[in-house]
């Protein structure tokens, strides 16, 4: 992920036949993150639904569906499109859960809670900023101002840490994973395929972005939280992994390896070990990068 070009977004005012809550956001990697995905089935009742470069994933109950993300707000069509190609309908969507209120996760969900008519979940954190439409002042983010703007979320749900979103037999458990954001949360749940049932693991971002002269290493206290969530992330039970963005694992790969071997090619017990392993790395590179003030 190239920092700037996640970070400096334009909003593209909406067209009379765009409606405002679809209205692109322009970035350097957005075209790219958003090229079209056809979904597919990850594991039992787990499905991506996302776009080429940003996750949402879907879950089957049952007894309605659990979006996980929004992408962007040029996102919530494919993700509608992608939720009706595997024979389901928009209205049957009963929660959306976020992983964390920037653009490229949070920025479609409006559109797509007004398509289904769920209810939205996030950390308490998390709900605040989806309210804001943008992000709070405790971010890293923070410093880039009005460029950080999505369409607003309202009536969010707060999940505590620990806490769950059941629908049917399906409970998916919220793990607050702050550091990339405050609210950043992981999320997850069982599916099962006959009598083999996995853990998969819906692994927040752990890359220490920030905006010019944001440092995170004057703050002990979040260098800690960061820490810890990064552990939280490499202790959880996990069979299969799925970042926010798929390029941060080897999400696709396996993806490959499945059209060949079938679903338990997605099964990877060390993946979450190795991408906190990975995000331990990248959060050491950016604190020596600070102290010896080569950070932006």
């Amino acid at each position: 992920m190239r920092l700037l070009a996640l970070l400096i977004p334009l909003v593209t005012a909406a067209t009379p036949s765009v409606p405002p809550d679809t209205a692109p956001i322009e970035c350097g990697d957005c075209a790219e993150w958003n090229r079209p995905q056809a979904p597919f089935r990850v594991y039992g009742n787990t499905y991506y639904v996302g776009v080429a470069g940003l996750s949402s994933v879907l879950i089957d109950s049952g007894e309605g569906l659990i979006l996980v993300d929004g992408a962007l707000p040029q996102s919530a069509e494919r993700i509608a499109e992608g939720v009706r190609a595997l024979g389901f309908e928009m209205r049957d969507v009963k929660w959306i859960l976020n992983s964390h209120a920037h653009f490229d996760h949070a920025g479609g969900i409006a559109a797509l809670r007004r398509m289904s008519g769920a209810k939205v979940a996030a950390s308490p954190a998390g709900a605040k900023a989806l309210r804001l439409g943008s992000v709070t002042p405790d971010d890293p983010l923070a410093g880039y101002g009005a460029s950080t703007r999505y369409p607003a979320v309202r009536d969010v749900v707060t999940v505590a840490d620990g806490g769950t979103v059941t629908l049917g037999k399906v409970v998916v458990t919220a793990h607050h994973t702050p550091g990339h954001t405050p609210g950043a949360t992981t999320w997850t749940w069982r599916s099962c395929e006959g009598e083999r049932c996995v853990d998969v693991v819906y692994a927040e971002s752990l890359t220490p972005v920030a905006a010019p002269r944001f440092r995170h290493g004057a703050d002990a206290a979040r260098v800690q939280r960061f820490r810890g969530s990064i552990e939280k992330i490499r202790t959880l039970p996990c069979d299969v992994m799925i970042p926010t963005h798929p390029g941060a694992g080897r999400f696709f790969e396996l993806r490959a390896r499945s059209e060949r071997e079938g679903r338990q090619a997605f099964i990877d017990p060390g993946a979450c070990r190795a991408y906190a392993d990975r995000a331990d790395q990248g959060l050491t590179a950016r604190l020596k990068k600070e102290a010896e003030g080569k950070a932006e």
